[in-house]
């Protein structure tokens, strides 16, 4: 099963949300992304943006089953959202 863009989209949304409900995550986030508090709102119409969170989820195996439990969704969605993403696919190197 692989998500649409607009799917991909929409949970990239719930993970930002997910992260800014806790101070200290989406004090993680916004280092790790360089954003700032400010440039959040513009941004989240954004893909490359989007896919930013999805990946900053799946750095930190703890983080991710948090998230996934919280959000409800199966461990594998935030991967199969990446790949739905622009830029996001895998990069094969055979």
């Amino acid at each position: 099963m692989s998500l649409s863009q607009s799917a991909a989209e929409s949970l990239a949304l719930q993970v930002f949300a997910w992260l800014a409900e806790d101070n200290a995550r989406i004090g993680a986030f916004l280092g790790w992304s360089g954003e700032s508090p400010a440039s959040l709102r513009d941004r989240l119409q954004d893909t490359s943006f989007l896919l930013a969170v999805i990946e900053f989820l799946m750095l930190d195996e703890a983080m991710l089953m948090e998230a996934c439990q919280s959000l409800e969704i199966a461990p594998e969605i935030p991967m199969q959202a990446r790949a739905a993403l622009p830029g996001g696919a895998d990069m094969h190197w055979t």
